[in-house]
């Protein structure tokens, strides 16, 4: 005899209501994934450190017209509430004290462990949501993986960008950001 497993997946609700009453604890790395709940792997340092160089980065990149969120959540649907690396969301920070953003114009994730996650849970979320670009920092190839043209099956464009080139965010035309400048930093 066989039997079906089913899988019972989460709302946005439902994962807010187990952090309030502890089920999970306010110091678990957990993030809602299309209803599951996903545990976030500890940062090492280079993680870290590409983190804080990129927020810097898109800082200038995008200056005071947008919010640069580091590791917060993103309300996508009713059913997912990832934590990005980084997401440039439209408007101020401020404007978020009511309720997490719905979307981002780029969203970076940072990939030591998390990469083939990163390249097709995520992808295909962030895709399905309609936000215009994403990015994964790739740090075990040296890389930078550019996600564009979102639609509800994926992201159309795919590209490969090596140390030695640059890349512009799609709404920030004005800013090249050089990847030596972030790769050289790793040991050979």
């Amino acid at each position: 005899m066989t039997t079906a497993t089913t899988i019972r997946r989460f709302s946005r609700d439902e994962y807010h209501q187990m952090a309030r009453s502890g089920i999970l604890r306010h110091d678990e790395r957990v993030e809602l994934i299309q209803g599951e709940i996903v545990t976030m792997t500890p940062q090492g340092t280079p993680h870290a450190a590409f983190i804080d160089f990129l927020d810097a980065q898109l800082q200038r990149a995008f200056g005071e017209q947008v919010a640069v969120r580091t590791q917060l959540p993103l309300a996508l649907g009713e059913a997912s509430e990832p934590e990005p690396d980084l997401a440039v969301v439209p408007g101020q920070p401020l404007d978020y004290v009511q309720a997490h953003p719905t979307t981002a114009l780029l969203i970076v994730e940072v990939a030591e462990t998390s990469l083939s996650f990163d390249r097709t849970d995520k992808a295909q979320l962030y895709a399905e949501h309609l936000i215009p670009e994403y990015w994964i920092v790739n740090i075990g190839d040296r890389q930078l993986e550019v996600f564009r043209n979102p639609s509800t099956s994926g992201y159309e464009t795919h590209q490969i960008l090596r140390p030695d080139e640059s890349v512009t965010p799609l709404h920030a035309p004005n800013f090249l950001l050089s990847l030596a400048s972030m790769f050289s930093s790793l040991q050979q």
